[in-house]
């Protein structure tokens, strides 16, 4: 073999090893991206799966609570709170009650135009 052939032979692999080389590390990069991808699909599922038992705990807590209040709220409870706490409140007399009628509406104010903002209702 002449030296010419020689060198052309010794030049010839770099390109397809360089090739082989990017490929390999191609799909190697390709592969950790996959393997780090699916660790952060199950690093979320753990986190929504703790996230939705805590929830479901403070619904419960919540409930629990709504509950407790509408028994603190009773009459019974709440005269039960005044004799412990010596408040010596009592139930109102009737001649000390005062029965306003309900309003129907608010009267219409009027302008010079008319009425003066006929879309808003007043308050009540």
């Amino acid at each position: 073999m002449t030296g010419r052939h020689r060198k052309h032979r010794q030049e010839g692999w770099f390109w397809p090893a360089l090739w082989v080389a990017v490929l390999c590390l191609g799909f190697g990069a390709l592969g950790l991206g996959y393997v780090w991808q699916q660790n952060q699909v199950d690093r979320l599922s753990r986190e929504i799966r703790l996230r939705e038992q805590r929830l479901a705990e403070l619904r419960l807590q919540n409930e629990r609570l709504r509950r407790q209040l509408a028994t603190l709220q009773t009459p019974r409870v709440l005269e039960q709170r005044v004799r412990e706490l010596n408040l010596g409140l009592v139930p109102a007399h009737p001649a000390q009650v005062w029965r306003l009628p309900e309003p129907h509406g608010w009267p219409e104010t009027r302008t010079a135009g008319g009425l003066a903002n006929p879309t808003v209702p007043g308050p009540g």
